[in-house]
């Protein structure tokens, strides 16, 4: 982008902990996952760690003059399922939510913990629709359990596997656009 665009891009890496479903092999991991079953027996303190340190970032780039509804979370992956696990419950309204080849965690407490402040922040989600890591399945029933409590996400599939595209490219960016004035 050119100078004075007015965007910056954090772009933390997960801490490294031992993941189960890897021999419990110690790797850059947002939280533990303990089987091919990524929504059950989920690591609810790895979960909470990395909610302190997203909120951290969010509390840094304020710290910096970033106003909270500029600030857009995003993930691909564990990382998607951090960005709207703490997007969601985050107090104060955020510039976006996306979530790329990921899921809802802890999707039974949506109802109890999404937070006013963002009920109506945007969410672009994008899925691919042979993703043989995060099933298709599991991201629409994030996004339909999303929906029933807010406005449904931004919803986006391609045909790949648990990856990336230039579609997927071209629509975040328009996204990015619509919602926050990136890019333009």
């Amino acid at each position: 982008m050119p100078a004075g665009h007015g965007v910056r891009f954090v772009f933390p890496h997960a801490p490294q902990r031992p993941v189960t479903v890897n021999g419990g092999m110690r790797m850059r991991a947002w939280y533990d996952i303990a089987g091919v079953d990524l929504a059950s027996k989920e690591d609810e303190d790895g979960i909470r760690d990395s909610t302190e340190i997203v909120e951290a970032l969010i509390a840094r780039e304020k710290e910096l003059g970033v106003p909270a509804e500029r600030i857009v979370l995003a993930g691909f992956s564990q990382g998607g399922a951090v960005a709207l696990h703490v997007g969601l419950r985050h107090a104060e309204r955020l510039g976006g939510i996306m979530a790329l080849s990921a899921y809802l965690l802890l999707a039974d407490r949506l109802e109890a913990e999404v937070s006013a402040g963002n009920r109506l922040t945007p969410i672009f989600q994008a899925h691919g629709q042979q993703d043989p890591v995060v099933p298709l399945t599991l991201a629409e029933y994030s996004r339909d359990r999303i929906g029933s409590v807010r406005p449904a996400p931004d919803w986006h599939t391609y045909p790949m596997p648990h990856s990336v595209c230039g579609e997927e490219i071209g629509d975040i960016r328009m996204w990015m656009v619509d919602t926050v004035g990136v890019g333009q």
